[in-house]
This record gives structure tokens, sequence and C-alpha cells, in this order.
């Protein structure tokens, strides 16, 4: 008969890297084709056999518990990249509506959901920025690690599990205001003098002079706060890092 172990091994091993190809924009994502993120997956479990600790599963309650654990692992290394992306598309967000660009939305691909011109742009600076920084790399040896700090086998949840949920949701909101604030404070100037405006002289028609402007003077700041967001992204790299250990260290 078979000995299936080594096989039950290896395909445990491929859960906790396969479960952060799938969800981190950087490494594969929903955009990425299948035999992309298949390759990745086999490539680094490849890479980690030699230096993990294969579990001793003697049921198949066990095996189910190990693979919901590994794959909780790997999301949460996963879900902090996200967090990182999902920030710049807010910020994105906030800036578009505050220019009027929310009336054209369109569907990115890279979410799968529609988002206005500047979300898109603002999620593709993230990621470039993200591997341009070697933010791949911090989260393949993060990934290496987490064997050694959180091995193979059945765990439990810890209590610091909904406080690192919150971490990362509050990541995502206050950095995604950080890249936003120039732009939305600058916008919200040209709405009040537009209005007093309008106010001085009620035969102008503001709509056809509001919306123009606002695009311009939009573009024209995006220029200059451009190179300020990729200094902001870079160093919000360490945090989302951190806080994506610490939620799967929640996993102990």
């Amino acid at each position: 008969m078979i000995d299936l172990t080594p096989f039950m091994g290896i395909g445990l091993l491929l859960v906790r890297p396969g479960m952060l190809i799938m969800t981190a924009p950087g490494f594969g994502g929903t955009y990425a084709p299948a035999q992309v993120k298949v390759g990745l997956t086999v490539l680094l479990a490849i890479v980690l056999l030699p230096t993990v600790t294969m579990p001793a599963i003697g049921s198949a309650t066990g095996l189910a518990v190990v693979v919901t654990r590994e794959t909780s692992i790997g999301l949460a290394l996963g879900m902090s990249i996200r967090a990182l992306v999902a920030a710049a598309e807010l910020a994105g967000q906030l800036v578009g509506f505050q220019m009027g660009l929310s009336y054209a939305a369109i569907v990115d691909p890279q979410s799968g959901v529609r988002n206005n011109l500047l979300a898109a742009l603002y999620s593709n600076i993230a990621i470039i920025t993200f591997l341009l920084m070697n933010g791949h790399h911090a989260f393949l040896r993060a990934l290496g690690d987490s064997y050694n700090s959180l091995p193979m086998g059945v765990g439990h949840i810890g209590s610091s599990l909904p406080a690192a949920v919150m971490a990362l949701l509050g990541l995502v909101f206050s950095f995604g205001a950080r890249l936003a604030a120039p732009l939305v404070l600058v916008l919200v100037i040209t709405e009040i003098a537009l209005a007093l405006i309008a106010r001085s002289a009620p035969a102008l028609n503001l709509m056809a002079v509001g919306a123009p402007l606002r695009i311009i003077i939009g573009l024209v700041l995006l220029g200059f706060i451009a190179p300020a967001a990729v200094g902001v992204l870079s160093g919000v790299g360490g945090t989302v890092l951190q806080a994506g250990v610490r939620a799967a260290e929640a996993f102990r």
C-alpha cells in the first residue's frame, strides 16, 4: 500500500504560501493567471520544504484543523498587503469624488469592482512602490519566519485577533486619509471659492465653470503630490507588515 504521508505534508506546505499568493496584489491577487499563481505557490513550497517540520496528523479532523490554521495564517499575511492597496484605492476614491470623476467609473481588473480612474492610478502606484521598495522580499522573509514562530500543526485562536483585524482596518482609513488629504483640502477650498463667486455673480453658470476647473486644479496638484504619495506608501510598508504578522500570530 502506498504511503501518502509525504504527499500530505507537501499538500499542507502549499496552503500557507498559496493563500499569500492568492490574496496579495503584489504576488498574484485576482488578476494574475492561475498558472502563475500555482507556479509561484509550488516554487515557494519547494524552497521552504527543507526548513519546515511536518506535523504528525492522526485523524481527518486534525488535518482539517491544520489546513484551516494554515489558511488563516497565509490569509492574514496576504490581507496586510491588500490593506496597503485598499488604502491607496480609498485615497483615489476620495480625490476622484471631490474632482467629479466618479461620474465615469470603470471596472478595475485588479479589484473587480467599479473604481474611478484615480483609484486605479493610486492602487497601481501602491503596487509599484511596494515592489520597488522590495516589500515582496520582506513578506517572503516573513512567510519563511512564520514557520519558526508558527510551526505547522494544531493551534488555537488568540484573544488578540479582533485587535489585529481592527488595526488592519484602521490602517486602511488612516493611510487613505493621509494620501488624499492634500488634494481634498485644496479642492474643498476651491469649492468654497466657487460658491463665493457664484454668490457674487448669480448669472455665472457654476456647473459649466466649476467642473473643468476642479479637474484642472486636481490634475495639476496630482502631478506635484504623486512623488510625495510614493514616499508615504514607502513608509507604510513596514507598518502593514507588522500588522499582518500580528494578525497571523493570533493563530498560535
